[in-house]
C-alpha cells in the first residue's frame, strides 16, 4: 500500500512559472460586468481589468478616477487583474 504526501502533487516548479507584471494606473472607465479600463502610468496603454482575489470577494468598490495597482500577464498585455486600490 503506497502513501501519498499531502501537497506533493505534480505541476510545474515555481521557478519556471512566468511572473506577472505589476504596474499602477488610473481607472478611466467602468465597463459592464465588473470590468474597468485602466490607463497605465507613463504609457498610453489602457488594458481592460477585473477586480481579483479579495477585491471581488469583499466587493471593494472601484470608481472612475481611483488609482489602482494591477497585474498584467506577460502573454497578453491587454487584459489584467486589479489587486489593490490606492
Amino acid at each position: 500500500m503506497s502513501r501519498h504526501r499531502k501537497g506533493s502533487g505534480g505541476g510545474a516548479p515555481a521557478n519556471t512559472k512566468e511572473e506577472a507584471i505589476e504596474v499602477e494606473g488610473l481607472v478611466v472607465q467602468a465597463l459592464g460586468a465588473g470590468r474597468y479600463r485602466i490607463r497605465i502610468d507613463g504609457s498610453e496603454q489602457e488594458p481592460i481589468c477585473k477586480a481579483g482575489g479579495k477585491m471581488s470577494r469583499y466587493r471593494i468598490k472601484i470608481t472612475q478616477g481611483d488609482r489602482v495597482r494591477i497585474e498584467l500577464s506577460p502573454y497578453d498585455l491587454t487584459r489584467g487583474r486589479i489587486t489593490y486600490r490606492l
